[in-house]
């Protein structure tokens, strides 16, 4: 917990105040760190946690929770008169867990569950990228749009790499040279979240949003119950349980913004609301993800590995 105070907060406001100071700040720092800093990043962090057979777990937990979340929201009509837009629906599982998910792994559980949290966010920025665009804008999902998805991932430049140089004689060395490049670069990603935030909170808050309090439940309170549930359910071992279940409990995913935004004219993609859920669900988690990381430290003390 001390770590989450002591990494994650001061970035968080550092970027906030750098954002509500210079609001073109955001998008001319976003595409180098995504095209560069967030694949060496996660490739430092691979080679440092290790690449294992049991990340598979994490890969069909991840792609099975969103997928069934998703459904669930769609198919239940009291649901989805709760949340009558899709980008509410899609920020209610979609969570933002390379730039926070990823940094609370860091700091609240094992150097081992690194692995298992980047593999977690491919699967979700691949949900995100193929199913997103449905539910937003109406556009049929299409095995094109996965593999552009995949291929522009940074976590899947990152793997690839990662997989790469763990081949090699040097990996244990190049493990260690891009050890604190790759935190570097966590902490500017999550100072970026407050740049955006700021740049949001200058903005003032969008005007004639829906409600978002069922939103915000499932997507910081239900969800991450509901995956750990299914973890229990499964036996996975404690370190997969509390990596899935921290995950889930990372506030709306920016791109959930992007794609309201992309959306064509006339579309009903209502990126107010996504804009509002977006730093709602990032302000609240500051309070809710340090509560699941204790929680799940209770639970480890309680249950084996």
């Amino acid at each position: 917990m001390q770590r989450f105070a002591l990494e994650l907060l001061p970035a968080l406001a550092i970027g906030l105040v750098l954002g509500r100071a210079w609001p073109d700040l955001p998008a001319r720092l976003g595409p180098p760190l995504v095209r560069w800093g967030v694949p060496i990043s996660l490739t430092g962090l691979l080679l440092r946690a290790g690449l294992r057979p049991d990340l598979l777990i994490t890969a069909g937990l991840a792609l099975a929770g969103s997928l069934a979340g998703l459904l669930l929201i769609r198919r239940l009509p009291a649901l989805r008169r709760r949340l009558p837009n899709g980008s509410l629906q899609l920020g209610s599982i979609s969570g933002n867990t390379a730039y926070w998910g990823l940094p609370a792994a860091v700091a609240l559980l094992p150097p081992a569950a690194i692995a298992h949290a980047i593999t977690y966010d491919l699967i979700g920025t691949l949900v995100t990228w193929s199913v997103g665009p449905l539910l937003v804008e109406g556009i049929p999902a299409s095995g094109r749009a996965l593999l552009a998805a995949l291929r522009t991932s940074p976590a899947s430049v990152g793997l690839v790499v990662a997989l790469a140089l763990q081949l090699t004689p040097w990996n244990a060395v190049l493990a260690d040279w891009l050890w604190w490049p790759a935190r570097i670069v966590l902490l500017v990603a999550l100072a970026m979240v407050g740049m955006r935030l700021g740049v949001m909170l200058r903005q003032g808050r969008p005007r004639g949003v829906a409600p978002l309090g069922m939103a915000l439940l499932i997507k910081l309170l239900l969800f991450p119950a509901l995956m750990l549930l299914a973890a229990l359910a499964l036996g996975v071992p404690g370190l997969v349980r509390g990596t899935v279940v921290l995950q889930a409990a990372a506030p709306t995913a920016i791109s959930v913004l992007l794609i309201a935004e992309a959306a064509p004219a006339g579309r009903e993609a209502h990126p107010q609301a996504a804009a509002a859920l977006v730093l709602s669900g990032t302000l609240i988690a500051l309070v809710t993800v340090p509560i699941w990381g204790a929680a799940l430290a209770v639970l480890d003390a309680v249950l084996p590995a």
